[in-house]
């Protein structure tokens, strides 16, 4: 068996708060910011559930799959805001497209989620749990977002990123697997607090970063037997621009390598990696063979990479 990605879908809810909206809201400017984390626009669900966004992005991936409800029988969500405690968004998702009784689970790994499902998804493919699964990343993180902190409030954006995972029993291409860690002592550096707000300690967090970025790539390809250079794009989690600049400084890559959205959405936590895989689908820019590697961190600290060539 091959698990492999058959079809990628986004949703991004239709307002947008611009840098200029947060020189009106806090002591900031356009010029500090892009400066700071490279973001100039970010989506919000003024309007919209988690739930909605979820739908509209897995509506497409299964669209571009060519998948039909009934051939759909895993679903795994990632997500840290779900729109209640129980059930889960995997649960209302299986409603709202009408799928058969299948496994529904959310999976809690903050902006590391969707390489956490993935890879969890893959694993039930390769092992006959499952012929095709629903992978679906989505958050609303603006509502615990606290606009009075300056650094932080400015970082964040809503949106839900889906791909359809298939198995079948040719050779070669899909799924080439992941390495998936957390460092739970350093969790107090991004969490949410009391009161339901992001809580972040910007430097921590950017010092963590740049230190298991790399890490995680290397080991991972060197288990893969694979190299930096082999890799058409590195899809990493945008958190900050810097922090992507400076892995793409360490292995000299050439910009068009490094998967770049934070510009336009800024960070949308588990969301940021299949977004930015749907945008480099849907532009042709993905052919057969090609070597994909997804890298992220998030709260917890949790952090991984997974690997993947591009398939028919």
């Amino acid at each position: 068996m091959r698990a492999y990605m058959a079809g990628t879908g986004r949703f991004l809810p239709p307002d947008v708060l611009t840098n200029a909206d947060f020189v009106r809201m806090v002591d900031t400017s356009d010029e500090w910011i892009v400066g700071h984390t490279g973001i100039r626009t970010r989506h919000i669900a003024r309007t919209v559930k988690n739930a909605d966004m979820a739908e509209a992005a897995a509506r497409a991936a299964m669209e571009n799959a060519g998948c039909a409800p009934a051939d759909i029988d895993m679903v795994v969500v990632s997500t840290v805001t779900p729109d209640r405690a129980y059930p889960s968004l995997a649960c209302d998702l299986q409603n709202r497209l009408g799928l058969p009784d299948v496994f529904c689970l959310d999976v809690s790994a903050a902006c590391s989620g969707f390489i956490y499902a993935v890879d969890l998804a893959a694993r039930h493919i390769l092992t006959g749990g499952a012929r095709t699964a629903l992978v679906v990343s989505s958050e609303k993180l603006t509502p615990t977002v606290d606009y009075t902190d300056r650094a932080s409030c400015i970082l964040f954006g809503d949106g839900a990123g889906a791909v359809v995972l298939k198995g079948d029993e040719r050779q070669g291409g899909g799924w080439l697997g992941s390495l998936l860690a957390a460092r739970g002592d350093d969790g107090a550096a991004l969490q949410c607090v009391p009161g339901g707000r992001i809580k972040m300690d910007g430097h921590e967090v950017f010092r963590f970063a740049v230190r298991v970025m790399p890490e995680v790539i290397e080991k991972l390809l060197a288990r893969a037997g694979r190299a930096v250079s082999d890799c058409k794009f590195i899809i990493p989690h945008q958190a900050n621009l810097r922090i992507i600049k400076a892995v793409q400084r360490r292995y000299a890559l050439p910009e068009e390598k490094m998967v770049v959205t934070i510009d336009r959405y800024g960070n949308m936590s588990s969301a940021c990696i299949p977004i930015a895989l749907d945008e480099l689908n849907r532009a042709g820019r993905l052919e057969p063979g090609d070597l994909l590697l997804a890298v992220g961190f998030g709260a917890g600290f949790t952090y991984g990479a997974t690997l993947f060539e591009w398939s028919e």
